[in-house]
């Protein structure tokens, strides 16, 4: 499959979620961009602005299989990854797979289960593996996590360790509709006469794999590579950060940037698609120090300082 393939899927896949999600589509290509890096998305936004729409849609517009997690203080480890189980019929122990073994898995409201939970989700996220009673079970690609999280109410909830967030190839939120798009959506609900939107599939697992592979054509400049560095680098040393993104940082910049060109067409990335992925792939792995924080600065803003003051490479 070729960079042009990619492009030709990627307009149709976002067409058809368009079908039912009305006036986010930036929002859905970034979703994307994870989907075509095996990647994880966290979006972070408020009740109703179409979260877990996002997810299901996208499991079933790529035609892959697709589970939900309402995460909960008293959820087990097990509930994800799944428990061997008495069968008093063969009196053996059976082995029940958890929601965890599948293509697309919506976590959602993420921050409500306790770092015990989060940790059985973690291994699958990094490992793309599963360990029950000492015994591992691979998780077959192509495997993406959604999570979702509110980032207004925090009673009850346990914040995300750094290095879990860290494992989210980007942050993104949402945002609410303008006023024509919400009227949009009363119209195709009427239209519709029912709650349910159905997307139709226009991929498989296979031409997900292949897609990916596609991406991996992307080429990208040795001046992008020291532009990418550069910018995680000034993360680091900025005056207002405690810790700045790793090499993770780097890496994921480097993946979203090619996917965003693969998308547009291209089979080299630019310097603007670095500096258009930057804010989703590094905002959320940068640490303030207490007192920026206190006085509300947020991430973003320094990124944005960060992104003005590296020189943008000249790319022949």
């Amino acid at each position: 499959m070729n960079i042009t393939a990619v492009a030709d899927r990627g307009k149709v896949l976002l067409d058809e979620l368009e079908t039912v999600i009305v006036g986010k589509r930036p929002v859905l290509e970034r979703v994307l961009w994870a989907v075509l890096c095996d990647g994880h998305v966290l979006i972070e936004d408020v009740p109703g602005v179409a979260k877990t729409l996002i997810a299901k849609s996208f499991a079933a517009g790529l035609g892959l299989g697709f589970r939900r997690v309402q995460f909960t203080p008293d959820l087990l480890p097990a509930d994800i990854t799944g428990t061997y189980v008495f069968d008093r019929k063969t009196g053996e122990f059976i082995l029940r797979r958890g929601p965890v073994f599948t293509n697309v898995l919506l976590a959602d409201e993420i921050n409500r289960a306790p770092p015990k939970t989060q940790s059985a989700l973690l291994e699958a996220m990094q490992e793309r593996q599963a360990t029950l009673e000492g015994q591992t079970f691979p998780i077959d690609p192509p495997f993406f996590v959604l999570a979702t999280q509110n980032p207004i109410e925090h009673e009850g909830t346990y914040p995300l360790p750094e290095a879990q967030v860290d494992r989210f190839l980007l942050r993104i939120d949402v945002g609410y509709p303008t006023l024509d798009q919400e009227v949009e959506i009363l119209r195709r609900r009427q239209a519709r006469a029912s709650d349910d939107m159905p997307v139709r599939a226009v991929t498989a697992a296979d031409e997900v794999r292949a897609l990916q592979a596609a991406v991996e054509g992307v080429h990208v400049d040795p001046a992008i590579e020291g532009y990418i560095v550069a910018i995680v680098a000034g993360t680091r040393s900025h005056t207002q950060v405690e810790i700045g993104a790793s090499p993770r940082g780097s890496l994921a910049l480097l993946k979203l940037s090619r996917a965003r060109a693969a998308l547009a067409g291209r089979d080299f990335a630019t310097p603007d698609d670095v500096k258009a992925v930057a804010p989703f792939a590094i905002a959320h792995r940068i640490i303030l120090k207490p007192d920026p924080w206190i006085r509300g600065v947020r991430t973003s803003s320094v990124l944005q300082d960060v992104l003005a003051q590296v020189p943008v490479p000249k790319v022949p």
